[in-house]
């Protein structure tokens, strides 16, 4: 399990510094994809490695996008809500050890949601770091809402894609 969460840190590191940092549509979106390796890790990682995990994920995208570390801020802003959301949001029965938040264990609705919320609050944080003051309020909430909408599409679409259902 390890293994695999180390191959989709280095994946989405990789991804988002050398295609979706460059993407950018007037300024507005900015798909901030990385997001999903927080949202995937399992669901019994402790909340200081979760917490140093994201951290270290948005340093990375800092480092090669020259941010000043408002990536690092927000992705460690996001892992602290992480477990009280997932608290919140349990559905009745308890999640085994090693299953991950995905729409295979969750289904749909409930992840969706639970992606929206993250990545909502990923993105007001990121912007509202970005900007720094609330003069131009309105803008910040565009580009939160139409970098939210991206971002939780392309996190969906990969859902979808490497979603395996099974038989029975």
């Amino acid at each position: 399990m390890a293994a695999k969460n180390i191959i989709r840190f280095i994946v989405l590191l990789l991804l988002q510094v050398l295609v979706f940092s460059n993407i950018s549509v007037d300024g507005y979106i900015y798909p901030a994809f990385y997001v999903y390796f927080i949202l995937l890790l399992p669901f019994e990682t402790a909340g200081w490695l979760l917490l140093i995990l994201s951290f270290l994920m948005g340093l990375g995208v800092d480092f090669f996008t020259n941010s000043l570390g408002i990536n690092a801020a927000a992705s460690v802003f996001t892992a602290f809500l992480r477990p009280g959301l997932i608290r919140l949001l349990k559905s009745k029965k308890e999640y085994e050890p090693g299953i991950t938040p995905g729409i295979k264990d969750l289904g749909f609705m409930l992840f969706f949601l639970y992606a929206f919320i993250l990545i909502s609050l990923h993105h007001s944080t990121l912007f509202f770091i970005e900007a720094f003051t609330f003069k131009n309020l309105l803008q910040t909430f565009q580009r939160i809402v139409a970098s939210s909408t991206a971002t939780l599409i392309l996190v969906m679409l990969v859902q979808f894609l490497f979603y395996k259902q099974d038989k029975r």
